[in-house]
């Protein structure tokens, strides 16, 4: 495991020295131990014949198994010691960037209350960060935006809510009570980078296509601030939910005729025997967080008047999600044997 540890920080690095460096060790310990396991294995795993080093189809190869093998024995590492303490331990969670803080703030009261002893590490990612991260072992339970790719996950319940379109104040389109996708004809749009949940970007774009609006440029902007501040500059539209145009008195909301664009997020852990005890739990929390703050707090307009809610579909929690999750975690351990 040591030398496939050495190896990939190798192909990640494409660099024995650089390697070397981040591993804070010396060069020639590094080179002959990747020697030892290529002899080991029989196959080079390096092309040094030119400058930059680069991996051989058998470095490809093993690449992608390393990586999972060693992620396979950290998460081993944690279930012993998790065993070991008799207890829960941390759960680490991720949320998406674009989580309010009160839902944050419920749902880390939520955690505490249902389950004293166990420690939440909230980290913030993006849906294909969480992805990668689930997949990898760096998370036990995430909250993905969809659609996604479930292989080797379980989900939890849905929240979903309808999109509004945020304009600037100036526009002719702010004067109507709602505003169809095929109106936007001719505006370029800002969205989030395609890379932070690939399968909802693309959705979007479909059903624009699929009601008449073809972006005549496309924006990005990874934060609600950049967002607004294109918006305000005349650089485009946006789609939210609406609590994030209240900030800036310069742009308005306006619901979507017929509710094409619906933003859908779901609790995603592994499906293997190994998963958290109290991932599930979680992401049915978080789904009933989520739904009643769609309740408690619906998207209003400029003028501060109600606009068309957002919806709570299929957020129905388990019977299990409203018992203590020391019971849960302890019902699971005896399930798993």
């Amino acid at each position: 495991m040591r030398h496939l540890r050495l190896f990939v920080t190798v192909a990640e690095e494409l660099h024995f020295s650089r390697a070397a460096d981040r591993l804070g060790m010396a060069q020639p310990p590094l080179s002959q131990a990747v020697r030892r396991l290529e002899k080991e294995l029989g196959a080079e795993l390096f092309d040094r014949a030119h400058r930059r080093i680069g991996l051989t189809a058998a470095g490809v190869v093993l690449l992608d198994e390393a990586r999972e093998l060693l992620a396979r024995e950290e998460r081993l590492r944690v279930l012993a010691r998790r065993a070991g303490d008799g207890g829960p331990g941390t759960l680490r969670a991720g949320v998406p960037p674009d989580t309010t803080a009160a839902v944050l703030s419920a749902l880390l009261a939520g955690c505490a209350e249902r389950s004293p002893g166990l420690s939440v590490d909230l980290r913030e990612a993006t849906t294909e960060e969480q992805m990668r991260l689930l997949a990898s072992g760096g998370l036990d339970v995430g909250l993905v935006h969809q659609p996604v790719d479930a292989t080797g996950l379980r989900l939890g319940p849905e929240v979903s809510v309808d999109l509004g379109v945020v304009l600037p104040r100036t526009s002719p389109l702010a004067r109507l009570s709602e505003v169809a996708l095929g109106e936007l004809s001719g505006h370029d749009l800002v969205l989030f980078p395609r890379a932070h949940a690939p399968g909802w970007y693309d959705r979007i774009l479909d059903v624009c296509r699929g009601e008449g609006f073809v972006p005549g440029r496309l924006r990005h902007a990874s934060n609600s601030e950049f967002l607004l501040a294109l918006v305000t500059a005349g650089h485009g539209i946006a789609f939210d939910q609406g609590p994030v145009a209240r900030k800036e008195p310069r742009v308005a909301w306006r619901p979507l005729a017929g509710r094409p664009l619906t933003q859908r997020l779901r609790g995603a852990w592994p499906a293997d025997h190994a998963a958290h005890p109290a991932a599930r739990p979680f992401a049915e929390l978080a789904a009933d967080v989520m739904t009643r703050d769609r309740i408690a707090a619906p998207s209003r307009d400029d003028r501060g008047r109600p606009a068309a809610p957002g919806r709570a579909d299929g957020a129905h929690l388990a019977d299990e999600s409203t018992r203590p999750w020391s019971v849960v975690y302890a019902e699971g351990a005896v399930r798993r044997g």
